[in-house]
């Protein structure tokens, strides 16, 4: 009975550093712009288009975004809560991925129709919701779908509202039974497996939509400088990641080492096997680390680029790491170099971040096969976002697990046999 109550106990505080984490996000959306006016220019995130790449920073305003980002949080948290899930690597991994994409591209009413409709499959299988939750967070990546069926294919209003959240609850419905079959391709070697399997979902819709004679491009609406307040608060909230991790467990500094000797293959979760305290740690060196990675190559702390640096935040509790991330950073900043790119941009700036999603292979298998996977994540990433017509958020995801599934079974045939 005391385990019981020590375990309900643990995931109580558990909840709240995650809401709190929210909320801090809100009230530093607060402070950088009149309160009154970002409240207002929500309006402007929901009925935008937000395909790839749109800032929130640009079409609003830093605060606005920032605000957006926190209730993201808040509603994903709330739901998982409601719905007994446990707070673990993956719910946390899925609960930042929202937050980030909240800066561009997320809003309050394109993912809830998703989010329905992975509810109604787990009704239909009568499974509880809480298996599915982190899954349905996930699903979200095509939330861009759902705002673009409602506000720019030039539909009556209301057939535009109907349609556009038919198609949110069909993406909802058909995403678990689909996702342990991609995963399956690349062995759970790209951890956003969640992008790649709503790559296809989206290649299916987006075929579709060209059938009928609609068609959409590209976008880059995107802000080219760094606001420094916004700067000092990354830091100063992924300090208090770590400080928090260490409050919650003094030994959370210890385990965080043994954190770094995880290669990150299937079935790495930090919280369960270090603990929440060392997990939050990591999180929080993970996202100092790539703040300050993006500041050295001079790129710019836009909604794309706090996004993605968010998303490693939130797989550092799951399978991100600095020993395991940085040979597949180096292959992404080899090919910039070769492609006579820049890692001053955004796109090669947010193609670094989420091609850690391919750190697995760099754990498993080694540091040259992770530059080796960068490296080709780069070759790949561009060509794909066309078949989903940019509405798929997580094209990074997408790309890797092509990545992975390519390389991993190679790497296997010709491994070493221990």
């Amino acid at each position: 009975m005391i385990k019981g109550e020590n375990k309900m106990n643990a995931q109580r505080n558990q909840y709240l550093t995650m809401y709190l984490g929210a909320a801090v996000l809100i009230a530093a959306g607060f402070l950088m712009g009149p309160p009154i006016e970002s409240i207002k220019q929500l309006w402007i995130l929901i009925k935008s288009q937000p395909i790839l790449l749109t800032d929130y920073f640009a079409i609003s305003s830093v605060g606005t975004a920032l605000i957006n980002s926190g209730l993201m949080m808040i509603l994903v948290i709330s739901i998982a809560r409601i719905s007994k899930c446990e707070v673990n690597g993956i719910f946390i991994a899925s609960t930042y991925i929202v937050g980030g994409f909240s800066l561009f591209g997320k809003n309050l009413y394109n993912v809830i129709s998703i989010i329905l409709g992975v509810y109604l499959y787990s009704l239909i299988k009568k499974e509880k919701f809480s298996k599915h939750a982190a899954l349905a967070n996930f699903g979200t990546s095509l939330a861009p779908l759902v705002s673009q069926v409602t506000f720019g294919m030039n539909l009556p209003p209301v057939l535009a509202l109907i349609l556009a959240n038919v198609c949110g609850l069909t993406i909802g419905f058909v995403l678990p039974p689909l996702a342990g079959n991609c995963a399956s391709f690349h062995k759970g070697f790209s951890i956003y497996n969640g992008g790649f399997t709503t790559g296809f979902i989206g290649l299916v819709f987006m075929s579709l939509f060209r059938l009928l004679g609609y068609n959409h491009t590209s976008v880059s609406v995107l802000t080219d400088k760094t606001d420094i307040r916004l700067m000092v608060f990354l830091f100063a909230y992924f300090f208090l990641l770590i400080v928090t991790g260490y409050l919650y467990s003094r030994k959370s500094l210890k385990e965080y080492v043994r954190i770094l000797s995880y290669s990150g293959k299937p079935g790495t979760d930090f919280v369960a096997l270090e603990g929440f305290g060392s997990a939050m740690v990591n999180m929080g060196v993970m996202g100092i680390s790539a703040v300050a990675f993006a500041l050295l190559c001079k790129a710019p702390l836009n909604g794309p680029v706090v996004g993605a640096i968010f998303t490693v935040v939130g797989f550092s509790a799951l399978a991100n790491n600095l020993t395991n991330s940085v040979p597949v950073v180096i292959g992404i900043v080899l090919a910039t170099l070769v492609g006579k790119g820049s890692m001053a941009t955004t796109g090669a700036m947010i193609t670094a971040l989420f091609a850690t999603t391919l750190a697995p292979v760099a754990g498993h298998y080694g540091i040259i096969p992770g530059i080796m996977a960068g490296f080709l994540h780069v070759v790949l990433v561009s060509n794909l976002a066309y078949l989903h017509g940019w509405m798929n958020l997580y094209n990074n995801g997408f790309a890797g697990g092509f990545v992975a599934g390519i390389m991993v079974p190679l790497l296997e045939a010709f491994r070493k046999k221990k």
